[in-house]
């Protein structure tokens, strides 16, 4: 048959992503990947640079999705299709492209087969750099070490010709503007008609004046059990572990075990394969028969990873975290194009970075690929491959796609978001292929559009931006604009986050205070408390953002607090301040702090009558946000009276969540009572945003069990902390560590 391109749908179980985090990302990333000056001195001089080169700050502009639940509905999502004889890809273009499904059909008596790892359902957890991700299919990861923000963002999609398109040839290309880099990309999925390897174009752009950093992997989900074995033209390895350790090791012995199966480890790990200079690049998970999935590439995608979870508690536990009940394993193989996922490399102003990819099934001879001699396992791997698909075959394909490379859509199939076209109307960028059309701008762009063409951002709207400030802009361009606007509380705003990603950040501190002279807001107290924190002012940063809560509390569109339906409510926020710290006033926005003399002062909680009703579903978001760190910043300053009067305030619905049961347990822990936090632990609960590597779970649990062993007055020591352990062992479904402890 030829090759087909249809538009279909697909249901699945789905947690919804929910609406996102309206708090700029002033913290610095907490990426894991990362390591420190003394072991980056041991790395060869042009690793060393590259992992050093243009770290990412934060994700701004990008917003946080930390919304998602684990309430799982069946969902239809809009899916495309490309389909031969030989194989057939599901695309979800909705979902940052990925690749949910690739099947190589049936031949004769044999059942088709799946090559990939398929999630049955769509489960959003703290992985991406932004946030939200969900594991399975093939992904496309572009902008810093991590997984895409794009991960569960829409790209635009459509029809355009293939190399084959006199024989009705035809590619499904994905593209979209990667806002941390600020950098338009593609990805080509082409299916020749009579092909068993699906072919990927890619193409990143600089359409800039200065050169950018540029980060890629293709992430591939595969089956794996404990007969699977993945195989690379490498005899080393770069490991990295959960400790935050890069060394190299030997493949495929090491530790006492043969790391090339994936179950064959206790703990998560990455293994970054060597490759010599002028191999072919590919990497290949097979089964105890010696079949499954390989990938190759050109010669410019030259990294080849394998992550593990490993076969410990840990990493069985997020393993079923990601899925339903029932499904097996997966480990992860991946290509990129540097030697490890620690490095960004440059990409010089006007170029661009661009490659092909081949994902398609191979089989083996199994003795061959899991004999002892690694060096035939290897051999016979790549030997299966060149018959399959030839070195020059894959470099032939490359050469007949880049003549397609700049071909225009024929037919829209999905549509992105509205950020590449205000940048391309920003820059006039000519960017033949990828087209960012001016109707794709929506509600988001429609402020800084308005900047653009008249130099003035529109200022706040009373009522929607009770419940949020808007998303902000930060690239140099962007800033400049600002510097030169009108100033209204809104201006100042933005400008102050800004200059805060840009590193000015005396510059942002005032910038927010003005923002604070034209209108209080919980905005401009939220992001001045950051600052406070960062220059170490722990008090000051939890007396704004007490009162940032207060703001939003009293706009009068915030249901009533209900009691808490184990905990007695204390008096709330009008009292709060009476406890472990001095209370908080309207002073605040200028970092004064109101004394409480002798009784409670009630803080007034009358607010501007607003124009407009605001979004429930944000002002949600916005309450969950704002709560969770003043409670954070209030424990940080030894106010835990107040952190629980801010806790007991918000709305039932928000106290009900897993991360505000996780805060009540360190509130009450806070407060003296650990036999209290022991019970919300023993009632238990979910953190749905749990984030890779957090060990906020155990160590909470930990601190309270050390505290129910020793006493409240008794000194903590190393016996009393070691029979704690032993008495009061981490309940498995609390046990989510990633590195040995």
């Amino acid at each position: 048959m030829a090759t087909s391109v249809r538009r279909t749908t697909l249901t699945l179980p789905t947690a919804p992503v929910g609406p996102d985090n309206p708090l700029p990302a002033l913290r610095p990333l907490d990426e894991v990947h990362r390591v420190d000056d003394r072991v980056r001195a041991t790395l060869p001089s042009d690793m060393a640079r590259q992992v050093a080169h243009a770290p990412l700050r934060s994700v701004l502009p990008v917003r946080l999705r930390d919304g998602y639940g684990r309430d799982r509905a069946p969902a239809t999502l809009d899916a495309i299709v490309l389909e031969n004889d030989r194989l057939r890809a599901t695309v979800l273009p909705g979902l940052g492209g990925r690749v949910h499904s690739l099947i190589h059909k049936a031949t004769g008596d044999s059942a088709d087969t799946e090559l990939l790892y398929r999630n049955p359902v769509l489960q959003p957890a703290d992985f991406a750099l932004n946030g939200a991700w969900f594991s399975g299919g093939i992904e496309w990861n572009i902008g810093a070490t991590g997984h895409t923000t794009l991960s569960c963002a829409p790209l635009h999609a459509a029809r355009v010709p293939a190399p084959d398109a006199a024989d009705g040839g035809a590619m499904v290309r994905l593209w979209e503007w990667e806002r941390l880099r600020d950098l338009p990309f593609q990805v080509d999925l082409w299916l020749p008609a009579d092909s068993a390897f699906l072919y990927v174009g890619v193409r990143i752009r600089n359409p800039h004046h200065l050169p950018t950093p540029v980060y890629w992997w293709s992430n591939i989900a595969v089956p794996e059990d404990e007969h699977t074995r993945v195989l690379a033209p490498a005899d080393d390895a770069w490991h990295f572990g959960y400790a935050r350790s890069l060394s190299r090791v030997p493949v495929p012995e090491w530790d006492g075990a043969d790391r090339t199966y994936p179950l064959r480890g206790a703990y998560p790990a990455d293994y970054f394969y060597e490759v010599p200079d002028g191999a072919r690049r590919w990497i290949a998970s097979l089964d105890a028969g010696g079949s499954g999935l390989v990938q190759t590439s050109t010669d410019l995608l030259r990294g080849r990873k394998l992550f593990v979870w490993g076969a410990g508690p840990g990493g069985r536990r997020w393993q079923q975290w990601l899925t339903e009940p029932g499904t097996g394993g997966y480990a992860e193989i991946q290509a990129g194009l540097a030697r490890t996922q620690l490095e960004h490399i440059p990409l010089e102003a006007g170029e661009e970075f661009a490659w092909l990819e081949a994902y398609g099934p191979l089989t083996a001879d199994p003795a061959a690929v899991h004999g002892t001699d690694w060096a035939t396992a290897r051999r016979e791997t790549e030997t299966r491959l060149e018959a399959a698909l030839p070195r020059a075959a894959v470099d032939a394909a490359y050469a007949a796609w880049r003549r397609y490379a700049d071909a225009e859509p024929a037919e829209q199939l999905a549509t992105g978001s509205g950020w590449g076209a205000l940048e391309a109307e920003r820059g006039g960028f000519q960017l033949p292929g990828t087209p960012f059309d001016p109707g794709t701008l929506g509600e988001e762009q429609e402020p800084w559009r308005r900047l653009l063409r008249t130099g003035a951002l529109p200022d706040w709207e009373p009522g929607p931006s009770q419940a949020d400030p808007g998303a902000s802009l930060v690239a140099p361009v962007w800033r400049d604009l600002l510097e030169a606007a009108p100033s209204t509380a809104g201006a100042e705003y933005h400008l102050g986050v800004a200059q805060w990603h840009a590193g000015d950040r005396a510059q942002a501190e005032r910038s927010w205070e003005r923002s604070l002279r034209c209108a209080e807001t919980p905005w401009a107290l939220r992001c001045l408390a950051v600052a406070d924190t960062a220059s170490g002012h722990p008090a000051r940063a939890a007396d704004r953002l007490l009162r940032a809560v207060q703001l939003l509390l009293a706009s009068g569109t915030v249901p009533p607090p209900e009691a808490d339906p184990v905990l007695e409510a204390d008096p709330v926020l009008e009292a709060a301040g009476a406890g472990q710290g001095p209370g908080v006033g309207a002073g605040a926005g200028t970092g004064q702090r109101v004394e409480a003399a002798g009784a409670p002062t009630a803080v007034s909680l009358a607010a501007p009558p607003v124009a407009a009703a605001a979004d429930p579903v944000a002002l949600e978001a916005a309450e969950a946000a704002l709560g969770r760190e003043a409670i954070v910043a209030l424990l940080a300053a030894d106010r835990a009276d107040d952190a629980r009067a801010v806790l007991d305030a918000l709305r039932p619905a928000i106290r009900a969540r897993g991360r505000f049961r996780l805060l009540r347990a360190q509130v009450l822990l806070a407060q003296g009572d650990a036999l209290a936090a022991r019970a919300v632990f023993d009632e238990g609960f979910e953190v749905c945003d749990l984030r890779e590597g957090d060990e906020a779970l155990s160590d909470t649990w930990y601190a309270i069990v050390e505290r129910l062993v020793t006493g409240t007055d008794e000194p903590l020591t190393e016996e009393t902390r070691a029979r704690a352990r032993t008495e009061h062992p981490l309940p498995g479904r609390y046990e989510f560590r990633m590195r040995p402890t």
